[in-house]
């Protein structure tokens, strides 16, 4: 008799192969990605995001310093200039898209570079199409003492 997870890893294999053609087809798996921009986009001043992160290195820290992996990827969020605010369970920071999906990727990347053998993070990005949006004042203002 196979080991039970011997047939779950089989049909969890068989599920990401078929993924391509539920997406679309094997055209659409088969297609080159597109080609990068020679331009990024243009900023628009009245946009505005919102984003929340959470990293989770392992191992989070060490010996001497508990939580090094952790504290590494605030540093990144702290020097970008961005309004933010560290939270027991994530950080989140504001500000205009062309600044905020750059500072994700560092972020994460901050606690591999701090020595961490591998990061989970979890992200929660709002942004609208029109310019303004909430701010973390706007939507936590009622809740504070």
């Amino acid at each position: 008799m196979a080991h039970p997870s011997s047939s779950h890893s089989r049909l969890f294999r068989a599920s990401l192969l078929a993924l391509p053609l539920l997406l679309g087809g094997a055209a659409w798996a088969q297609q080159p990605p597109p080609a990068a921009s020679a331009a990024a986009p243009a900023a628009d001043p009245g946009r505005h995001m919102l984003a929340e992160i959470q990293v989770i290195p392992r191992p989070v820290g060490t010996a001497d310093d508990r939580y090094k992996h952790v504290d590494a990827a605030i540093a990144v969020i702290q020097a970008s200039g961005l309004r933010y605010e560290v939270h027991g369970l994530g950080t989140v920071v504001e500000g205009p898209p062309e600044k905020i999906w750059p500072l994700l990727q560092a972020v994460h990347e901050a606690t591999l570079q701090a020595g961490a053998e591998r990061t989970l993070s979890i992200i929660k990005v709002s942004g609208g199409a029109q310019a303004g949006g909430p701010r973390v004042e706007d939507l936590v203002r009622k809740f504070r003492n």
